[in-house]
């Protein structure tokens, strides 16, 4: 009787615990999402300072890692997720998770969080983002974007470069070289919001509904190029 009484509290134990993991992996989303939605804000209210709207109205997809940890002299992505969206026929996509490490990130020097953005410009980029596992500057050609009011035209952001980066470290927001970063999709994340069984193929092609808690993350992406023309 006692060896069943021990199995059964173990039993109810362990269902406890997932479901507190769950609730907290959950909740982990629910801020990264929000978190997300400021980034983006507070990019495009920055007069002459955001990502331009030529670059905006081009995006297939949009990606953003908030507060990224790094140290020394080039960062590498620890286990920074990220959330992103894609354009399909009826609108933006719900949002797909990802995750980002390794790489080297261009010289930034004594800055201990940076919020990543990533523009995926074209359908080839778009593909490797649906396939949930790519690598920036080997699998998929990566370019720090410009910034500004306006995309110059004497730039070659539109020619085959399958995503633009961009980093914000103190406030400071900038184009930034990314090599050797690996995108993966987060597993955790994914299944936290949507189940187990949901692909991000599915997600990022308009297949799954968007989640109330993504609707703040959703708003701001559709309002940046709005944001950048206001900024002008």
């Amino acid at each position: 009787m006692k060896q069943l009484a021990m199995c059964v509290a173990l039993i109810t134990f362990g269902c406890m615990s997932g479901t507190a993991w769950a609730a907290s992996d959950r909740q982990a989303t629910d801020d990264r999402l929000d978190h997300a939605a400021r980034v983006l804000h507070e990019i495009m209210s920055a007069p002459d300072k955001g990502i331009p709207e030529e670059v905006l109205e081009h995006a297939k997809c949009v990606g953003v890692v908030p507060h990224l940890l790094k140290g020394g002299f080039v960062f590498g992505a620890e286990n920074g997720r990220g959330v992103a969206t894609c354009r399909t026929a009826d609108g933006w996509s719900a949002p797909a998770f990802f995750a980002v490490t390794g790489g080297s990130w261009g010289l930034q020097i004594g800055v201990e969080g940076v919020d990543l953005v990533m523009i995926i410009q074209n359908d080839k980029g778009m593909e490797k983002l649906i396939g949930s596992g790519f690598e920036l500057g080997a699998d998929a050609s990566a370019a720090a974007g410009p910034v500004g009011r306006h995309a110059s035209a004497g730039t070659n952001w539109k020619l085959d470069t399958e995503v633009l980066t961009y980093s914000r470290a103190r406030g400071a927001f900038a184009g930034i070289t990314v090599n050797g970063a690996s995108i993966r999709r987060d597993e955790d994340s994914t299944e936290a919001i949507y189940g187990r069984d949901v692909s991000t193929r599915r997600i990022l092609t308009g297949r799954v509904a968007v989640p109330a808690s993504a609707h703040s993350f959703m708003e701001a992406v559709k309002d940046a190029k709005g944001r950048a023309i206001a900024a002008n």
